[in-house]
């Protein structure tokens, strides 16, 4: 897996993670699970030999039951997960149906317009001043 996936670079903090870096780790995760089925499945369809292309495409759903795991881990940890993912789920049934997306800013949860949003350099920084 490449390394730009890796919230650490190989460097894990002396300490833990909270749940916010969590959720931001989880999401690089379920990301590169999404990656990974798509190149093993590219290289299924640009080869003729049969054996690899059964192995890679069993790989590939291998990886889409990760993306399960890590989408149903953020769904728990995460309390607006499942708003946002249904609003997103009505939007395109709403497309879907030639009706027009009825999502307004005031149907967004409210969590999202206090929440603080971390960064990798936020980690660091932290690292440093406790060092």
């Amino acid at each position: 897996m490449p390394e730009a996936t890796n919230p650490f670079i190989g460097i894990v903090p002396e300490r833990k993670m909270t749940d916010a870096e969590l959720l931001r780790a989880l999401r690089l995760n379920l990301a590169a699970e999404e990656e990974a089925a798509h190149l093993y499945t590219a290289h299924a369809d640009a080869t003729d030999n049969e054996l690899a292309k059964k192995v890679l495409l069993e790989i590939a759903d291998e990886e889409r039951v990760h993306k399960g795991e890590f989408q149903r881990l953020i769904s728990i940890l995460s309390k607006e997960e499942d708003a946002f993912l249904a609003e997103g789920a009505e939007e395109v049934n709403a497309m879907a149906a030639g009706r027009e997306p009825s999502g307004t800013e005031e149907a967004k949860p409210a969590a999202t317009a206090q929440r603080t949003i971390r960064t990798i350099g936020d980690l660091r920084e932290s690292a440093r001043r406790d060092s």
